[in-house]
């Protein structure tokens, strides 16, 4: 920090912290799918990434198409709405054809998934070429807005930040204000009594499982309007991801926003005096620590076993 006036870095810290808001985001809705699927369900769903790039390239083909017949300031919002579909649809299928099969067989399902993300990178090669490609973004998620004349903030980060506050507020009304949500719970707290009342608890794995993959699908179109997309997008934050729910506390909404705001703040903010590798790996060491002090995360949930 030396060389820097104290105006300096109070800009940098700014600056620096909506970029990391930016990456809040992104991380968030990522995270929120694999707390559903892990923390709910214990599922390591190591394909998780590749669900995000199925909602990039939605946006980026309906990005194509709107340029083209000339409707470009209307068609992000339908390609969220539709990278959820399409995510939540093949999430569905996918549960439905292996994940159902692989239940409390954590190394198998690690190592499925694993092998499903493969194939769905090389498919993603295969149908849209190796080069990344980005979406057009509407005019109205362009330039940006100065509180300060030494601060800019972009307006598409300010439209993302708001997608990932309410996409939160809908699955915790999701998760703790609706009877599918206490069907959940109840079936993550003992599945044989959740049974036994007459919860079709085959129906709720699957359901949960695809509304993580929806929720993923989100995170891709969100992604696109801060970085391109290309086959092996969803890889560079599957590891991120993990650790933001393994840090927060699997099961725990609030500490997955927790978690992802502090890890993407953090890293963010050293990135900019280090260098981007030194930043996640000071990072990564913050969080070891803290682990190795309180091994169940930040906000531990109580189940019953």
């Amino acid at each position: 920090m030396f060389g820097y006036s104290m105006a300096d870095i109070g800009n940098i810290m700014v600056m620096q912290g909506f970029s990391g808001l930016s990456m809040f985001t992104v991380l968030l809705l990522m995270a929120l799918g694999l707390a559903i699927i892990f923390g709910q369900m214990g599922v390591i769903n190591m394909a998780h990434g590749e669900f995000m790039t199925i909602g990039a390239y939605t946006t980026v083909m309906l990005s194509k198409v709107a340029t083209t017949y000339g409707f470009v300031n209307y068609y992000f919002v339908f390609a969220i709405i539709l990278a959820f579909i399409l995510a939540f649809a093949l999430g569905y299928f996918i549960e439905f054809i292996m994940i159902r099969h692989l239940y409390k067989r954590p190394l198998d399902t690690l190592l499925a998934t694993w092998g499903l993300s493969l194939v769905m990178q090389q498919s993603f090669r295969s149908t849209f070429g190796a080069k990344e490609v980005s979406a057009e973004l509407p005019e109205w998620m362009l330039g940006s807005f100065k509180p300060t004349p030494d601060i800019d903030i972009p307006i598409n980060g300010v439209f993302v930040m708001v997608l990932a506050l309410v996409v939160t507020a809908g699955v915790y009304m999701f998760m703790y204000r609706s009877r599918w949500g206490l069907r959940v719970r109840a079936t993550v707290q003992n599945r044989v009594m959740a049974g036994a009342v007459g919860i079709n608890t085959q129906k709720v794995d699957r359901v949960t499982f695809a509304l993580g993959c929806g929720i993923a699908g989100i995170a891709g179109a969100a992604f696109t309007t801060i970085a391109s997309t290309g086959p092996t997008t969803g890889t560079l934050y599957i590891v991120d991801s993990f650790m933001v729910v393994v840090f927060g506390g699997a099961a725990s909404l609030m500490g997955t926003i927790a978690s992802a705001f502090g890890i993407a703040q953090a890293q963010s903010i050293l990135q900019f005096f280090m260098t981007s590798s030194m930043g996640k790996v000071s990072t990564l060491l913050v969080i070891v620590g803290i682990l190795m002090m309180k091994p169940e995360g930040l906000f531990a949930s109580k189940l019953r076993k």
